[in-house]
């Protein structure tokens, strides 16, 4: 199923270097019910540090195209030399896919990190598209569409219409809404000595009453929309409205509800080349323990 046009041709670009998170990425891949006309193309890219891995990186590539050809899958692979990372983004500026799929961390990653080098810089550079998966993978059953109102996450919203999710998977739909603020001094200055001190003017607490209620409705309309568009996937679809720290809530929900997939907005690649994800899209990159998939706008 791919959305409301079943039809449409899907170009995905497949990142392989044989670690256990990119054969992960292949069997997520394989579990996606993807159009007819898709095509895959599956790079693996060595650097001149792992000649003595060339072998192993070659067969795993051939492994791969062979699976995904019994899949009845289109597919071309590419083997080059290079720095991973930048010929992935490359290519990417050169196929332009609807989506890029890599494994979170790779064969020389540092035990015990979350997110490898090369999956961070191609979310951060990349203008695609980006799905990083986590080993192992189980299954794509329950999703997350974590949603901040702004226009990278409505794009988001769009890109998951297109999207070939299995027919089983439900689809949640999370929006967190800031902490409510406490009674603060309306002037804050260095105090003087508590004896001298006259008593500050506080915000009225009906005031901050009135900002949550504000808050409480704009949250309400925002996911009552997205729900009422994400309904046209065919998705079982729900939704939930929490208060607190943004990327600590959505951690907190992927964990209690066993997300399988976490979906973010987030900015393309500008003109000034640097670290371009907001501290809410990293955080949950870095620590939320399942795949994440990240559309730009």
């Amino acid at each position: 199923m791919l959305g409301n046009n079943p039809t449409r041709s899907m170009h995905i670009l497949l990142a392989d270097d044989g670690s256990p998170h990119s054969q992960a990425a292949i069997q997520l891949l394989c579990d996606l019910p993807l159009p007819p006309e898709a095509h895959i193309t599956a790079v693996s890219v060595f650097t001149p540090l792992q000649v003595s891995d060339h072998e192993v990186l070659r067969k795993s590539l051939d492994a791969t195209k062979a699976c995904l050809y019994d899949k009845g899958m289109h597919i071309d692979t590419e083997f080059m030399l290079g720095y991973p990372a930048e010929k992935i983004v490359e290519i990417a500026e050169d196929l332009r896919p609807d989506l890029i799929i890599l494994g979170a961390k790779g064969l020389r990653a540092t035990f015990g990190i979350l997110l490898g080098g090369v999956a961070q810089q191609v979310v951060e550079y990349a203008r695609f598209p980006v799905l990083i998966v986590r080993a192992p993978h189980r299954s794509l059953n329950q999703i997350l569409f974590a949603t901040d109102g702004s226009q990278y996450s409505q794009r988001a919203s769009e890109y998951l219409l297109t999207f070939p999710f299995p027919k089983s998977a439900s689809l949640h739909i999370l929006h967190v809404l800031p902490p409510v603020p406490l009674p603060i001094p309306l002037s804050q200055t260095w105090p003087p000595a508590p004896e001298f001190a006259p008593p500050l003017p506080m915000y009225e607490t009906e005031e901050i009453k009135k900002m949550v209620e504000t808050q409480n409705e704009q949250g309400i309309a925002l996911v009552e929309q997205t729900t009422n568009l994400l309904i046209k996937s065919g998705l079982a679809t729900s939704f939930k409205l929490c208060r607190g720290d943004a990327a600590t809530e959505i951690i907190e929900y992927i964990k209690n509800k066993g997300i399988d997939l976490v979906v973010i907005g987030s900015r393309g690649l500008g003109s000034v080349r640097g670290w371009l994800l907001g501290s809410v899209s990293r955080k949950i990159i870095h620590y939320s323990g399942c795949s994440v998939l990240v559309v730009k706008e």
